[in-house]
């Protein structure tokens, strides 16, 4: 039996139940522990981490498990632990005050409240004694305890001067607009200030640590669509490449990790996110209905053969992430040492380990103990490894593939990282968007079956009793907290997506219903024609009240922005319903930013390819007649990014795209760009040719 147990014990989020035996006496966010505060006049300490956070689990061992730390914590702190998956508001309020305190942000975060839960002082890991340049734990809660008691005008002070920052900081980016277009230019400086910090030797962008930057990879791929601009594909293939041959990949069992820690992307942050797996699923399957690549489909089929073999809930939803520990270590799991490898394979052992870099000493170490151990990486091209070797590529394929299976059933008999099993609506929306993107690209029916299912499910178990409302997490068949913004543009892109797939208007008109009420509780008040006002959405409902702030997240980073999902949906479902004033919202969220979009690329990435789908313009394409789905498949394999698309057995005068155009005996594609509607074709490639014929041709 425990020895300790604290008021998480009765939460649902794994990242919560992890601390429930500490003896912390910790709270969740909610009304008994804010209460509590205001009531006794104590300081707030929130702690804000994830299941899958490594230095997280590092903080808890050293300093949350330990007593005396915890009765310091529990007599002059209320204590409250958040999972950040389960209230993204909350961490993104108080990242930016510990940013805006201490140049820099992480997890675990560890923030500061006064009672009425103002952020005053933070900062991410403490050791439990002084090192790194950094204070102990215990000395920052003496000096917080302090200065609480003998300075509490300067505390006041300093949580009403945060606050008022993270007020101001909305503001960020934001111009007035009027009717003018994006300036073409813009693209082009993109393009230009992207290429200035990508690595031009292992791909990927700036340096260690990396991160994968799907959106940066998408926009120079249809950046070179467009422009048949070289470079841009070599780099964008260069650092899908180097992932995928890159110990970021899961070279036995599928999937991506969330970082890497080297240039090389030899060495991961070993945990996996879904959110991870379904951006690199939807970017592969843009780079491999571009260039065929036949490794592209290989690792789309990989990927998401792992998802659903680690991800997948019996209803059809996605769990959020796998932990980057196990038995305590960091990357136990995944690596292996020679002799292992040779015990196992015994004569094509040589050859394997050639082909994945195995060697005596290693490539990585765990930091437990004196083991050389290997994190599996392709360093050499086949015919070079087949020719060391004195075997064929077919050779040295069926060795590696009959090698794979071993070593994959071998790691399955161990002890495993542990599951984050919440559902997340966002996060499965975006691998909706995956599995949507995956059948398009490959064919494979069973990705367009699971994102029907999966969909099924979402509108299912998110949903509130009111229409149109939704949750942001589900587990053990309860949902709970109100959806962010992310969540309601996330859901509505993987609902046009589906409606491609599907033909199902269904889809549709969900998307436009839902996006009415975004619309409707999600704006910033004041008139966006005003200067107090603008075009944006805030992060939480107008219904929310537990937030000292209601933020605008601007930025795109391992996820996109909700506002530029957002800004997507409304440019697409103005093309499919014929509603100016959504277009004009789009256009007023893109030039509200100004040069930001074109001048720091990486951080404003999905408003990039927006811009770019914008300038270049959006191919509305409408297949009719009674047997179109051969046909369909034949557009969903084709590579056109900038388009809107609808499917029907006969002309519907309910949809723009659908009115008008009769089906001619068999299935016609239509094409309309810029105000102007092409005579029907009846093929991909008919349709192709005209896409790609110059505009005033």
């Amino acid at each position: 039996m425990a020895k300790h147990t604290n008021h998480l014990i009765h939460e649902t989020s794994p990242y919560l139940l992890q601390h429930a035996h500490n003896p912390v006496l910790w709270y969740a966010w909610g009304n008994e522990a804010l209460t509590k505060a205001k009531e006794e006049n104590k300081p707030i300490l929130v702690s804000i981490g994830y299941a899958a956070c490594h230095w997280c689990h590092v903080m808890e061992r050293e300093s949350f498990e330990d007593e005396t730390t915890a009765r310091i914590m529990n007599d002059h702190f209320i204590n409250i632990k958040i999972d950040r998956e389960e209230r993204p508001d909350l961490d993104h309020i108080y990242m930016d005050a510990v940013q805006a305190m201490t140049g820099s942000g992480g997890w675990p975060l560890n923030v500061f409240l006064t009672p009425d839960t103002k952020p005053f002082y933070g900062g991410t890991y403490f050791p439990p004694r002084r090192a790194f340049n950094r204070a102990s734990w215990t000395e920052t809660l003496e000096g917080v305890i302090a200065a609480f008691r003998d300075r509490r005008h300067e505390i006041d002070a300093q949580a009403e001067n945060l606050t008022r920052h993270l007020l101001e900081a909305n503001s960020f980016g934001i111009k007035e607009t009027g009717d003018e277009l994006p300036d073409p230019a813009m693209i082009g400086d993109a393009f230009t200030n992207i290429l200035k910090v990508a690595d031009k030797e292992w791909g990927g962008f700036g340096k260690a640590p990396k991160f994968p930057q799907s959106f940066s990879i998408q926009f120079l791929l249809r950046y070179h669509h467009i422009t048949k601009n070289k470079e841009a594909l070599e780099q964008a293939l260069l650092s899908l490449d180097k992932m995928i041959e890159g110990g970021i990949y899961d070279q036995l069992g599928g999937g991506f990790a969330r970082y890497s820690t080297d240039t090389e992307w030899l060495a991961p942050h070993f945990e996996k996110m879904l959110y991870d797996n379904a951006l690199l699923i939807s970017v592969l399957s843009e780079a491999y209905q571009l260039t065929a690549r036949h490794r592209y489909k290989e690792v789309i089929g990989e990927t998401m053969d792992f998802i659903q073999r680690e991800f997948l809930h019996p209803s059809k939803g996605f769990y959020a992430a796998l932990d980057a520990d196990s038995e305590g270590v960091e990357g136990k799991f995944y690596v292996w040492s020679l002799e292992e490898i040779e015990s196992l394979l015994g004569n094509d052992a040589t050859v394997f380990a050639a082909w994945y870099d195995v060697t005596k000493q290693g490539n990585w170490s765990t930091g437990v103990g004196d083991e050389h151990t290997n994190i599996l990486r392709v360093k050499k091209p086949e015919e070079t490894v087949a020719a060391e070797n004195g075997i064929t590529t077919d050779e040295l394929r069926k060795i590696i593939g009959k090698g794979r299976e071993i070593l994959f059933n071998e790691r399955s008999k161990r002890i495993g990282p542990l599951l984050d099993d919440k559902i997340i609506l966002g996060w499965n929306a975006l691998m909706n968007t995956a599995c949507s993107k995956a059948f398009g690209a490959t064919g494979k029916e069973e990705y367009r079956q699971l994102a029907i299912d999966n969909m099924q499910f979402l509108l299912s178990a998110f949903a509130e009793k009111k229409e149109h409302e939704f949750y942001h997490t589900w587990k053990n068949d309860t949902a709970k907290y109100p959806a962010f913004l992310d969540d309601y543009a996330f859901l509505i892109q993987a609902l046009l997506h589906l409606q491609e797939i599907t033909a199902g208007t269904k889809w549709l008109e969900k998307a436009e219903s839902i996006t009415a009420f975004v619309l409707e509780n999600f704006k910033e008040t004041g008139d966006p024609s005003t200067v107090n006002g603008s075009s944006f959405f805030y992060y939480t409902s107008s219904k929310q009240t537990d937030v000292i702030v209601r933020k605008k997240e601007m930025y795109d980073g391992a996820v996109p922005s909700g506002n530029s999902v957002m800004a997507y949906n409304l440019w697409h479902l103005s093309i499919l319903f014929d509603r100016n004033e959504w277009k004009q919202r789009s256009l007023d969220m893109v030039l509200g930013l100004g040069g930001a979009v074109s001048r720091y690329p990486s951080s404003f990435g999905n408003w990039a390819c927006l811009l770019q789908e914008i300038s270049a313009g959006t191919n509305e394409i409408a297949l009719v007649g009674s047997e179109f789905s051969a046909v369909q498949s034949e557009l969903l394999s084709a590579y056109i990014p900038h388009r809107v698309f609808m499917a029907a057995g006969k002309e519907d005068p309910v949809y723009p795209l659908l009115a008008g155009k009769p089906a001619a005996g068999r299935a016609a594609i239509y094409l309309c760009r810029n105000y102007t509607c092409q005579n029907p074709v009846f093929s991909a490639k008919e349709l192709m040719l005209l896409i790609n014929r110059p505009q005033n041709g």
